[in-house]
């Protein structure tokens, strides 16, 4: 028990200095996203999955973890995910950049922590009504349809990653997305109590 809430406290300092130093907490760097003009975000994001991915299936193929895969639920999936990113394009916020936010002195993280909590208070209490949308096929991964081991489909979807990032990176460079957050405090600065 002890072990486990080391490696997570480890684990969130870890992802708490990168999305501090890679700025992509700032609520500008979000939203910019979701408009299409900043791509700073998936870049880093689609980095940490495809480096996750080869570590996954290298751990997996040498027989030192297992995978636990839980059951696909489509209606409740795409639900969950329309709300979670209405969410983060209104709020320029997420449960994990909200707490950065926090830590760098952004005001509005403060509420957006308390929306977080009484969302999550909320499904609490109506997750019997939300159950039929959890009802999906069962247990299914992209391994048990396609004829590939785990390890190479993993590496494979990992290439197909970096080769999206290398053109995204030639096209759009992450030093070009580097600007002004959205109120017009400078990226990589911290907000100032001024009222805003």
């Amino acid at each position: 028990m002890l072990l486990h809430i080391s490696v997570g406290l480890v684990m969130g300092l870890i992802f708490g200095i990168a999305l501090e130093k890679g700025r992509v907490f700032e609520p500008g760097i979000i939203i910019g996203q979701f408009q299409l003009r900043n791509w700073l975000l998936i870049k880093m994001f689609m980095s940490a999955i495809a480096t996750t991915m080869v570590i996954v299936a290298v751990l997996y193929g040498s027989g030192i973890i297992t995978l636990h895969v839980k059951p696909a639920v489509y209606a409740g999936n795409i639900l969950g995910g329309l709300l979670f990113g209405v969410g983060m394009a209104v709020t320029g916020a997420c449960p994990g950049t909200v707490l950065a936010q926090i830590g760098a002195g952004y005001k509005d993280a403060w509420g957006i922590l308390a929306g977080a909590l009484l969302g999550a208070m909320t499904y609490g209490y109506l997750e019997p009504v939300l159950a039929p949308l959890n009802a999906g096929p069962g247990k299914i991964t992209l391994a048990d349809i396609l004829p590939l081991p785990f390890w190479l489909l993993a590496s494979l979807v990992a290439i197909i990653i970096a080769v999206f990032l290398f053109v995204l990176e030639k096209w759009r460079p992450w030093r070009a997305d580097l600007g002004f957050d959205y109120d017009g405090v400078p990226s990589g600065s911290k907000q100032k109590d001024d009222g805003r």
